[in-house]
């Protein structure tokens, strides 16, 4: 079976309290911190990289990349400070150096900055040190240390000036220092007095040039360290947070940003404002972004109150993103910037909790997973595509959240009430409120039929239709911790701070079994996959396996206690969660060793873990309000494979009158349209008739006047009569000059016509006979065309001939070769194969010859040894069986001389004579003994020296032949290959 293990997916959420807590890798990827580690997120793509954090950190405290995007620096607390350099290039983030305080006590580094040719490295250690450190950090090399403050007054940044590698400026609550690496040391270059000032934040304008923003709402421009003026920054920004402050108040600068065309700098909560550059050498205020407000309320909303903690901008300065003291995270698209139109920030991935995360749950049929937080709101993530799908905020803090399997309802636990809602299209709506106060536990029953909720010490059983309260499980003294259903819904197992592990019938209400351990405060339950054991965790420092109040298996999880866990539905591997926010994944069976994998996760305890119904995700929550996704795979990287078909409904609750008001919306927004369309209509109609009246108007007015003018030349009848007669003598004759002209242009048309009809007569005959011309040149092109290829043709076919002809040749050639080097190899062969003969047949007959001459000595020697110690096994027995003799003769004197009291003096002295003898006899054969194994050790030798000498030249021979199959494998790699 393949070990189960978890790999980093998608996080929601950021880290608060880090410096400089967001950075642009390059043009779409941005750089954070959330949870226990670093995320390279890319947002033309929605996915992440993770840069895990050390293992005994305990927390972020700042980050820095550098100028060439390639170096990010992560300052890390512990039991020593760590400055940690990763490379963003490689694919893991490989981790290149670790820098650390040296001989300085430094309990933390409040932050870090990078050179501008990223070879250095500068890090500002916290109180009440103040020292600043500047390293050569590819070299791990501490170049020069300086205190910076006083222990009253705190550092909040320090930076490299952008044009120079050895210029510095380090600033803070009454600190403003300009400080310049030479000759080994960090040496003050400058600076104001500006001990009574709070300066949040600082950029470079130039080489000289420092802009400081204060928490009075002052820029201060200072050049080559001393004060030399403030930019005015008073604005509507001002004006818009005046009635919600003191009188005269000014908006707090926490933070600035230059680049190309000025610099950027936040105005307040929730709002950043763009100054560029002028001729004059100053700056003016060119536009300002805001936080966007909720759309769903007409008040002041939190998310306008934000303080804004870091700004960055793209590599391309087409991007600027900003982070916020509520854990979010915001960006603007500078290019497409509508100077004329209020500009509103945009969720650079999606909203974060920015509190402790109390509530987890999942559903069957949708790919969904509920959150509650301590923030006041309930956050609904589709898991899948990695999107935020609804969200609401409440005026009490939500403890604990359930989804309906069908993903259509939500249990809700506030202080005061329990609430079951409805998820709708855009909102979450009450149905039902239950008098369950401060319920910290609720869990829809697999079937969705009933729900359990906790109250204290009392479980609540309520039914989802009727909303009738079925019963009430009591026994644990406690509060209860933890919940979970069995999978057919007949059982149901809980956990409290009492040390009681109950397994509950929740048809009669009955518990089947309970284990109880008092010194025990247990924080999570849940069922195995088959639900015939009970897992818990708990304050002892152990994982247990519950059955039939029995507990079977206890592992120990070593310093840190386990706070909650997740037993996956094939039942392969169990996942808990930690108080130091780490996750192991323990396989099941439990083992009975200490056997897991650990990952780094939280910065937090973690609060909440569960796996999705079809074992592909693994989803970990914690008081640091990140939700952290896992996808859980094997060790080839496959996914687990699950016996459940779920197929995703993609249904969603819309109520009767959402529908008639959104109707009525999209009806009334047509209305809309309709009228506008139709003012436009009647404006254009208007516009047309008012001009057909200004030139009627007009018409009649000259109408009139000439009518006037001809009522004035009436008034004289001798005139009048004369002027007619006058008017037709003109016309007459003007009737006959218009005949005379009409003939003669008649007469010249016709003329111009005949000319004409000749003209084209004569151009149709030119354009015969140029068509013939035309068509007699294609027939001759054709005719040299045909000619030319058939020439190429030709030649072509001769070149072809003549390559096919050189072909034939050097195939001959390459056959000849081939036939010659086959000849060659065969010869080769047969020289190499007597050669080989021969040298075996020498080597055969060297080691038969060393093999006879050896057989003589050894069967010398070993008949020699043989004899001498057979010999020496008689001379011993003898010497034996004469003790024996000798020993009786002792025992048989003394016995006489003990009857008579007498002493036979002669023939004791005769025995110690003979006794004498044969113990120098004894002497005797000892030496020769001892000569005798010295001669053994030598023939020994000589016979362990002829056959190393043999194992020699038998390796000799071995590694002849394999030359020999070398040789022979090349050859007939060689035939292969030219045949």
């Amino acid at each position: 079976m393949s070990t189960i293990v978890a790999q980093s997916h998608f996080i929601f959420g950021l880290r608060t309290g880090v410096s400089n807590n967001l950075c642009f890798f390059d043009e779409h990827t941005v750089v954070f911190p959330s949870g226990n580690s670093c995320v390279c997120y890319n947002a033309a793509q929605r996915c992440q990289k993770f840069i895990p954090g050390s293992e005994k950190s305990r927390g972020m405290r700042a980050l820095a990349i550098s100028a060439n995007r390639r170096y990010l620096a992560v300052s890390e607390c512990g039991e020593r400070a760590t400055v940690t350099v990763f490379d963003l290039q490689h694919e893991q983030g490989r981790k290149r150096k670790v820098l650390t305080a040296a001989d300085a006590l430094a309990r933390d580094f409040v932050c870090v900055a990078f050179s501008p040719d990223s070879k250095y490295l500068v890090g500002q250690t916290g109180g009440p040190e103040w020292m600043l450190i500047l390293w050569l950090w590819e070299k791990q090399k501490v170049l020069a240390t300086v205190k910076t403050s006083d222990p009253n007054n705190s550092v909040t940044q320090v930076s490299f000036s952008p044009y120079s590698n050895t210029h510095l400026c380090v600033s803070g609550r009454g600190v403003f220092k300009l400080l310049r690496y030479s000759e080994g040391s960090l040496k003050q270059s400058g600076g104001p007095k500006v001990e009574s000032v709070d300066i949040l934040c600082h950029t470079w304008a130039s080489g000289e040039r420092a802009i400081a923003g204060t928490d009075k709402g002052r820029l201060l421009v200072f050049e080559s360290g001393d004060l030399r003026g403030e930019i005015n920054v008073a604005s509507t920004a001002a004006q818009h947070h005046s009635d919600r402050s003191e009188e005269g108040a000014r908006p707090r600068i926490t933070a600035i940003l230059s680049y190309s065309k000025g610099f950027a700098c936040s105005l307040g909560p929730g709002a950043v404002c763009l100054f560029e550059k002028t001729e004059e050498d100053g700056y003016r205020r060119s536009r300002e972004i805001r936080i966007p407000p909720d759309p769903r309320s007409n008040e002041l909303t939190p998310a306008e109150c934000q303080e804004i903690d870091t700004m960055c901008i793209s590599p391309a300065e087409e991007t600027l993103a900003i982070s916020t003291d509520r854990g979010q995270l915001y960006s603007f698209s500078l290019s497409s910037v509508e100077i004329h139109k209020k500009e509103h920030f945009e969720f650079l991935l999606q909203s974060f909790h920015f509190k402790s995360i109390t509530g987890l749950s999942v559903c069957i049929r949708k790919p969904l997973v509920a959150t509650s937080s301590l923030d006041h709101s309930v956050r609904i993530w589709n898991y899948e595509t990695k999107l935020l799908e609804l969200y609401k905020e409440f005026q009490e803090e939500a403890h604990s959240v359930a989804l309906h399997p069908s993903g259509l309802f939500i249990l809700v636990g506030f202080s005061d009430k329990l609430r079951l809602m409805n998820l709708l299209i855009d909102d979450i709506r009450t149905i039902k409120e239950f008098t369950v106060r401060s319920c910290r536990e609720c869990a829809f029953s697999h079937g969705g039929h009933v729900f359990a909720a906790v109250n204290a010490n009392v479980i609540h059983i309520y039914s989802v239709t009727s909303f009738e309260n079925m019963l009430n499980l009591k026994g644990h003294n406690g509060k209860v911790r933890g919940i979970e259903w069995s999978l057919d819904d007949t059982r149901l197992v809980s956990c409290g701070m009492d040390g009681a592990v109950y397994e509950w019938n929740t048809h009669t209400g009955k518990r089947e079994s309970e284990s109880v351990l008092k010194s025990c405060s247990y924080t999570d339950v849940a069922f195995s996959s088959d639900c015939k054991t009970i897992l818990a965790v708990g304050s002892d420092l152990t994982l247990k396996e519950i059955q039939d109040c029995q507990v079977l298996k206890e592992v120990p999880a070593d310093e840190v206690a386990h706070t909650a866990l997740a037993v996956s539905h094939s039942g392969r591997v169990v996942f808990t969660g930690t108080s130091s926010g780490t996750i192991r994944a323990i396989k099941y069976p439990l083992p009975l060793q200490k056997e897991w994998i650990m990952y780094q996760a939280h910065c937090g305890p973690v609060t909440k873990m569960v796996i999705t119904f079809d074992d592909q995700f693994l989803l970990t929550v914690s008081e640091d309000g990140c939700l952290l996704m896992w996808k859980v795979i094997d060790k080839e990287g496959r996914g687990l494979k699950s016996n459940r078909q779920i197929v995703h409904t993609e249904e969603i609750l819309v109520t009767k009158s959402d529908l008639e008001e959104k109707n009525m919306l999209e009806l009334k927004m047509r209305l809309e349209e309709l009228q506008m369309e139709n003012e436009y209509q009647l404006r254009l109609k208007d516009m047309n008739y008012n001009e057909k009246m200004k030139e009627l108007s007009d018409k009649f007015t000259q109408q009139i006047e000439s009518l006037k003018t001809m009522q004035q030349v009436c008034l004289s009848p001798t005139k009048m009569e004369k002027q007619e007669q006058e008017h037709q003598e003109s016309s007459t004759e003007a009737t006959v000059k218009h005949s005379l002209e009409l003939k003669d242009l008649e007469l010249s048309y016709s003329q111009k016509l005949i000319v004409e009809h000749k003209r084209y007569q004569d151009l149709q005959h030119e354009y015969q006979s140029m068509q013939g011309d035309s068509q007699k040149l294609l027939k001759a092109a054709e005719e040299s065309k045909v000619q030319s290829l058939e020439e190429l043709t030709q030649l072509f076919e001769a070149k072809l001939q003549e390559k096919t002809q050189l072909l034939v040749q050097y195939e001959e050639d390459a056959q000849q070769q081939v036939r010659e080097f086959k000849e060659f190899t065969r010869q080769v062969e047969e020289d190499e194969g007597r050669l080989i003969h021969d040298i075996q047949i020498n080597y055969e007959k060297n080691l038969m010859t060393q093999k006879v001459a050896a057989v003589p000595v050894l069967c010398f020697s070993s008949f020699f040894l043989s004899r001498q110690i057979d010999d020496r096994c008689a001379d011993i027995n003898q010497l034996k069986q004469e003790r024996l003799r000798l020993l009786g003769l002792i025992r048989s004197l003394e016995r006489p001389h003990i009857g008579s009291g007498k002493t036979p003096q002669n023939k004791l002295s005769s025995t110690e004579f003979r006794s004498h003898i044969q113990d120098q006899t004894i002497c005797s054969l000892k030496k020769k003994n001892q000569e005798l194994e010295k001669l053994k050790f030598i023939l020994d030798f000589q016979l362990s020296e002829l056959n190393n000498k043999t194992e020699t030249q038998q390796d000799d021979i071995n590694e002849k032949r394999e030359q020999i199959h070398q040789v022979s494998v090349c050859v007939c790699s060689i035939i292969s290959c030219c045949g």
